[in-house]
């Protein structure tokens, strides 16, 4: 698998040269009013560049927040706040001032335009105090935690949204942040990212949402239909009940984002809301995208997405599943240039990636899983033609062995004995079959092999780091799999579909 990863480095450094280590290059990184550019829909409508050109400030509280706002000679001055330490409701009081409408308890970007929030240091955390952007545009928050955020309990703030939107507003870049709950709606929180009452022109990039009932929305009722072209894309979603997120109406384009416990479930495309969805990595989840708790359709243009152990509800009353095979129901048009990244890698490339103090790390949307074709002539019971000789040993030799099921007179083991005449083959026609190491190996290529005469039995397949989740490569058929080196203790292969009993003779795994 090629991955490239690009490292942005805070804007408080300056790189002089630009080098490659490990697969990461280095981009020279000049101060400026955030680190990058916007991409997405925030570079629509003019664009998107927060308090480029303006004066750059320190804050450590939220009451130095407020008074940087207040302080600017107008509210649409450019402005880059650069912000340290906890930000809490002891230390965000209301400051007043021609420029600005601020409050206790809240950090609010009110009435302003040409603001950049960024976290520099050590780090910056919204500890149970929210952003909330009201009648503001060209507006960038990048590289902050924001969490625990309640509408009801002791204290509250932002209603309950951890970054929350409306009253005209427009474009706002959203990048590396990490918003966090620690429970639902009953436990006091509400929405991690929500946009309403004419909110346009936003994207969210390369952030982390979890632990949380509701991970956001556009538009706050069915007849809030004023809002839309929203882009989300190399995000994590992780341990959400639904709304990941909730659209009603207007448009939004959801790429490379990782999609992990989704317990009810996930993007809602609701009254007459159009979605493109491509390129995206749902685990463990249940009803990922369709219409639910209306019925009040949308629609979504859907390419390119893997669904891995993703359940799917019956269609009823108010429930529209788009699974268990989801097709296109609209066409999107995307007025600018992107890339995509395999949606295979995009568990491993979001997990480098999104969220607060990672570096701002981003993807060149280069990752493509690589594998080769299957031969289309029965092989020889050594390795395929098409297939180049490893270099090294098989490191399957002497590792253990262990799947999701084996069929009758088969054994996990015949995957690693070095005999291709002996198999494993799982119950039915889907399965998984791992080779485990009692400490931590390095991996870079796989071999499967299938025993003589059974070959084309093995149809779709995931490799699976298995300590972490992470797709490390898909495909068809058997053949040689090389994937970036990969240090792990078990390795999966996971058979999605087959032409009927598929047969792995051996699994062998290389460290180059």
């Amino acid at each position: 698998m090629r991955r490239t990863v690009v490292r942005r480095l805070p804007v408080a450094l300056v790189t002089v040269a630009v080098g490659v280590a490990a697969g990461v290059a280095l981009q020279d990184s000049r101060p400026a009013a955030a680190v990058g550019a916007a991409t997405g829909y925030a570079t629509q409508n003019g664009g998107t560049t927060g308090g480029a050109g303006g004066q750059t400030v320190r804050a450590s509280t939220g009451t130095a927040i407020h008074a940087a706002l207040c302080g600017r000679a107008s509210s649409s001055t450019p402005l880059t706040i650069e912000v340290t330490g906890t930000i809490n409701h002891g230390n965000t009081s209301k400051v007043s001032g021609s420029s600005c409408n601020t409050a206790d308890g809240v950090i609010e970007l009110k009435q302003i335009s040409n603001v950049t929030i960024i976290g520099v240091g050590s780090g910056a955390i919204f500890d149970q105090v929210g952003i909330h952007i009201r009648d503001s545009r060209n507006i960038i928050v990048q590289n902050v935690t924001v969490r625990n955020v309640k509408k009801s309990g002791s204290p509250t703030s932002n209603g309950g949204d951890a970054i929350g939107m409306e009253s005209t507003v427009r474009n706002v870049w959203v990048d590396h942040v990490t918003l966090e709950a620690s429970g639902g709606e009953s436990e006091g929180f509400d929405g991690l990212f929500d946009m309403k009452d004419d909110t346009q022109y936003v994207t969210l990039s390369y952030s982390i949402l979890r632990n949380s009932g509701r991970g956001g929305l556009i538009g706050s009722s069915e007849s809030d239909l004023s809002n839309g072209f929203v882009t989300f894309h190399h995000n994590l979603y992780q341990n959400i009940d639904s709304r990941t997120p909730l659209l009603r109406g207007g448009v939004a384009h959801i790429y490379n984002n990782s999609y992990v416990g989704l317990h009810e479930s996930g993007i809602n495309s609701r009254a007459g809301a159009r979605a493109k969805v491509e390129n995206n990595h749902f685990r463990d989840s249940k009803d990922v995208l369709g219409t639910f708790y209306t019925d009040q359709r949308g629609y979504w243009q859907v390419s390119g997405n893997i669904f891995d152990s993703v359940t799917w509800s019956t269609p009823g009353s108010e429930n529209y599943p788009a699974g268990p095979n989801p097709t296109s129901t609209t066409t999107v048009s995307i007025p600018y240039a992107y890339r995509l990244d395999g949606a295979s890698c995009v568990p491993t490339v979001v997990g480098q990636t999104a969220g607060a103090n990672t570096g701002l790390r981003v993807s060149d949307g280069s990752c493509a899983p690589t594998t080769t074709p299957p031969p289309t002539t029965p092989p020889p019971t050594t390795a395929p033609p098409t297939t180049p000789p490893p270099s090294g040993s098989n490191l399957s030799l002497g590792a253990g062995a262990d799947g999701s099921s084996k069929a009758s007179g088969t054994s996990y083991g015949n995957v690693r004995d070095g005999d291709i005449a002996t198999y494993w083959s799982p119950a039915g026609s889907t399965g998984t079959i791992s080779i485990k190491w009692g400490s931590a190996t390095r991996v870079s290529r796989v071999i499967i092999r299938e025993p003589s005469g059974t070959q084309g039995s093995i149809g779709a397949w995931q490799l699976v780091n298995h300590d972490t989740g992470a797709v490390l490569a898909a495909g068809t058929g058997a053949g040689a799999i090389m994937f970036a080196a990969t240090t792990l203790s078990k390795i999966s292969f996971r058979i999605t579909s087959s032409g009927g009993t598929p047969r792995v003779g051996e699994f062998e795994t290389y460290a180059s």
